[in-house]
This record gives C-alpha cells, sequence and structure tokens, in this order.
C-alpha cells in the first residue's frame, strides 16, 4: 500500500507490519518527515515513550481518531487511556467488519 507524506494524519490508525511490533495497532502522534512517523497504542507504548517509525513498515487505515487528534491539536499531547479507548474501539469495528464481509 502506497501513502504518500501527505496522506497522512495526526490519530491515524495504523497497523505495523515490520519489526518486535509487527502485528500491533498504533496510532500515529507525530509526522516527522516524508519517511518516518512517531506511533504510540497507550499501553505497550506510551505517549511519553512512542515509536519512531519508517512508514514503509506499516499499513494504513482510513480512519483517523477525532479524540486523538482533537487532543493533539488543543494540548500538543493525549492521554494513553484516551489512545487505548480509540485503539479498542477501531480494532472491535474491524474485526467485526472483517467478519461480516467473511460471512457474505
Amino acid at each position: 500500500m502506497n501513502h504518500s507524506y501527505s496522506n497522512l494524519e495526526i490519530g491515524q490508525f495504523v497497523l505495523i507490519t515490520q519489526g518486535r511490533d509487527a502485528g500491533q495497532y498504533a496510532v500515529i502522534i507525530k509526522i516527522l518527515d516524508e519517511r518516518f512517523v512517531v506511533l504510540a497504542d497507550g499501553d505497550k507504548r506510551k505517549f511519553d515513550r512512542p515509536k519512531k517509525k519508517n512508514i514503509h513498515h506499516l499499513e494504513f487505515f482510513d480512519y483517523v481518531s477525532p479524540e486523538v487528534q482533537n487532543s493533539m491539536k488543543e494540548t500538543g499531547r493525549v492521554t494513553n487511556s484516551k489512545m487505548r479507548f480509540a485503539l479498542t474501539n477501531f480494532v472491535n469495528e474491524l474485526v467485526t467488519d472483517l467478519k461480516k464481509g467473511e460471512h457474505n
């Protein structure tokens, strides 16, 4: 999946495809440049200890968490619980949608 730098957004959900965190979901909390973003999930990767990742090692979803995005715009940070909440809701909806698609 090719993504250009301009398509990335703060609060966007991603699936990590490479590295020790492969298979985990995270939220973009900062865009460093056209190659790197900073990710956190509020659990293993907290806001204060985020992970810098190459965008080529990520799968992007066309969904942005309004809670995370608004919090980052207003205060420059987001609480770990807010990230966990947004990610849990997103993953639950995604898994539910994928299962619905399999049964059609």
